[in-house]
């Protein structure tokens, strides 16, 4: 008899994984030979790179102050012990020199003027009188027809009715000038800014009834650091901002003399022909034009804040990004002063980087480039 001797055959389950484990195998050593060939790193972000640029920046000086008025009359009572009338103005009206703005009672005064108008005739006639009988005595007087005496009396009594109708002249310039006081006059064109004048009340000599703004001319006075005062001269361009208002221009009358001690600031005296919006007492900012200088510029989004500084970023030539520090100055709308941490042949990012860390890979698709800004922009000088 004769034996063979046969190898058990593989179960249906092992002939299907084995072939799996081969194709599993061959495709790992296949990725971990593309994986070694691929870069090591995707780029982050596809980046544009900005180079800064030189140009003339006008250069001014910011400052706060208050709207005040250029000069204010103060209008008050004249006559005394009279009461108030008629009050013909407000708060806000515009008035003319020399136009009635209040009345007074005048009906003693006037009482008064018609009593010492009635003396002066009567005083003129008796005068008139003495002026004949003195006329007669110098004629008669030669002849010895009356006696010295009575020349002596006659002349004497001319001159003292002459007096006295001078005296009661006076008096009736006097009464007249205090009927005058009765009225109230506007003393300059202008804009009434307080009133405190009530009719029926009595007034006295000196007494506060009115606050003009002469002319309705406002100014800005500005309150300057004693450093930047030597900055500053007359006839300088400003451009006041009152709180809530509109811009208006203005120019600088006069620099204070004096500074003061407490606070180190000085008074710029800033004249407003066109106020506008800007009424007395506001709050205003506003900045002097002071002249011009260079500066090299790079776009507001070129500049990020980390850390309370400002940084740009550079592209390394193996396309990573670094951070570089730098000094920021005034501001032109969307564009930003470089004061130091770069030069001229520096090149950027342009936008995007707050997305970007250092060392993060970028890929550069173009390059562009950013004018300075025009000198008729606006300025903040920090």
């Amino acid at each position: 008899m004769t034996i063979g001797l046969h190898s058990p055959l593989p179960s249906p389950r092992v002939a299907f994984v084995l072939p799996l484990l081969g194709l599993l195998a061959c495709g790992a050593i296949g990725a971990f030979a593309q994986g070694a060939s691929a870069p090591s790193a995707r780029p982050a972000l596809t980046v544009t790179l900005v180079a800064p640029q030189s140009g003339d920046w006008p250069e001014r000086l910011s400052a706060n102050g208050n709207v005040a008025a250029w000069q204010e009359a103060i209008i008050g009572a004249e006559a005394a012990g009279l009461r108030l009338h008629d009050v013909l103005v407000n708060v806000g009206d515009t008035v003319k020199r020399g136009q009635l703005i209040a009345r007074l009672n005048e009906a003693t005064i006037a009482a008064d003027v018609a009593q010492t108008r009635a003396s002066l005739a009567e005083a003129q006639a008796a005068a008139d009188e003495a002026r004949a009988n003195g006329d007669r005595a110098r004629e008669l007087g030669p002849t010895g027809v009356i006696s010295a005496q009575q020349i002596n009396q006659w002349l004497t009594a001319e001159r003292t009715g002459q007096a006295r109708v001078e005296a009661l002249k006076a008096r009736l310039a006097a009464e007249q000038l205090r009927l005058a006081q009765t009225r109230v006059l506007a003393p300059d064109d202008g804009v009434i800014s307080s009133r405190s004048a009530t009719v029926g009340a009595v007034v006295q000599p000196g007494q506060e009834l009115f606050r003009l703004i002469r002319g309705g001319r406002l100014e800005w006075r500005a309150e300057v650091p004693a450093p930047d005062l030597a900055k500053l001269r007359a006839g300088l361009a400003v451009r006041v901002t009152p709180a809530g208002g509109s811009t208006v221009n203005g120019r600088v009358r006069m620099v204070a003399p004096t500074v003061d001690a407490g606070t180190r600031n000085g008074l710029v005296y800033v004249d407003l022909p066109q106020p506008g919006a800007a009424r007395a007492g506001m709050f205003a900012r506003g900045e002097f034009d002071i002249g011009q200088s260079r500066g090299l510029v790079l776009p507001q989004s070129a500049v990020v804040l980390r850390d309370g500084f400002s940084y740009v970023q550079r592209v390394t030539p193996q396309s990573r990004i670094t951070l570089v520090k730098v000094t920021t100055g005034r501001r032109i709308g969307d564009r930003v002063e470089i004061l130091s941490g770069i030069d001229a042949n520096s090149r950027v990012v342009a936008a995007g980087g707050g997305f970007l860390g250092e060392g993060d890979t970028v890929r550069v698709v173009e390059s562009a480039s950013v004018s300075a800004a025009p000198a008729s922009a606006a300025t903040v000088k920090r």
